[in-house]
């Protein structure tokens, strides 16, 4: 007897599909730094931080200059030409800190945790990351900034009203200040960023910004008085702070001008921060 096997052929299986291919974009990159952003837990404190700076150190300072008024007191020499505006704005100078912080944090904490290596591994033309980086913090910054600054107003105003630092919107310049305010802290943030990049180190990013906003204009103050005049309204911090100022005299520059040179600093930074990113190895 002859046995005959029948051997059946499967069907040949359908071979996978191809993979999506993906084009790398400038949008795309900012949506990923966008997202690394928001992921971390320091940014959520620290945006808080630099908010509840601009809030709450405005109402004191202007709850301060009311019950000295109140009180009968002689003001300190700093107060006596104060404004809403200017006590609005007390806290500025803190809430700088905490976003200028937080942008050298975005930078220079991939460097610190090594993650910038599969950064750049995925964006091998190196810059559209900085530009991201940098974008995407700056924007927060200032949408914190303009935030913080116009609920202080408000809620300064009214503490000193009916007294000669009483103000509101409709006042010349107010609104244009507060703009400006907001608008510092933006680039405030930028630099940041862009100082972490340029030194790639946390600690020595931190040093240059606070040294840079706070201690170079008091060493400039130990100068002889012309030399103070022709460098101090150039520096970053004095440059920036006429942006919101509500009057101006021979000793300052204009809010157009300050904007201008701020504007110089941030991109004077950026370029550091880009020229190393380019020549140099992760």
């Amino acid at each position: 007897m002859i046995t005959v096997t029948v051997t059946r052929t499967s069907a040949a299986a359908p071979a996978p599909p191809a993979p999506r291919a993906y084009r790398l974009t400038g949008l795309r990159v900012l949506r990923s730094e966008w997202a690394k952003l928001w992921s971390l837990r320091s940014t959520w404190i620290t945006l808080a931080l630099g908010l509840l700076f601009l809030v709450a150190f405005g109402i004191i300072s202007a709850a301060r200059y009311k019950s000295t008024i109140d009180s009968g007191q002689q003001l300190d020499p700093e107060d006596v030409h104060a404004t809403a505006l200017s006590l609005s704005l007390f806290g500025t100078n803190f809430a700088q800190l905490a976003l200028g912080v937080l942008g050298v944090l975005v930078t220079a904490g991939e460097y610190s945790t090594g993650m910038i290596r599969s950064t750049l591994a995925a964006v091998p033309r190196r810059l559209p990351v900085l530009w991201s980086k940098a974008a995407a913090f700056g924007l927060v910054a200032l949408l914190v900034g303009m935030l913080g600054v116009f609920v202080a107003f408000p809620f300064a105003s009214g503490v000193v009203s009916g007294t000669p630092a009483a103000m509101d919107f409709s006042h010349a310049g107010v609104v244009r200040a507060l703009l400006g305010a907001g608008l510092y802290l933006g680039l405030v943030g930028v630099i940041g960023a862009a100082l972490g990049a340029l030194l790639r180190s946390v600690a020595g990013g931190v040093s240059v910004l606070v040294g840079t906003l706070m201690l170079i204009p008091g060493l400039i103050s130990l100068l002889p008085s012309s030399w103070q005049d022709d460098i101090s309204p150039y520096l970053p911090s004095t440059a920036g702070q006429s942006m919101f100022a509500l009057t101006h005299d021979s000793t300052t520059l204009s809010p157009t001008v300050g904007l201008a040179v701020f504007l110089g600093w941030t991109l004077l930074a950026l370029a550091g921060a880009a020229y190393r990113l380019v020549r140099s190895d992760a």
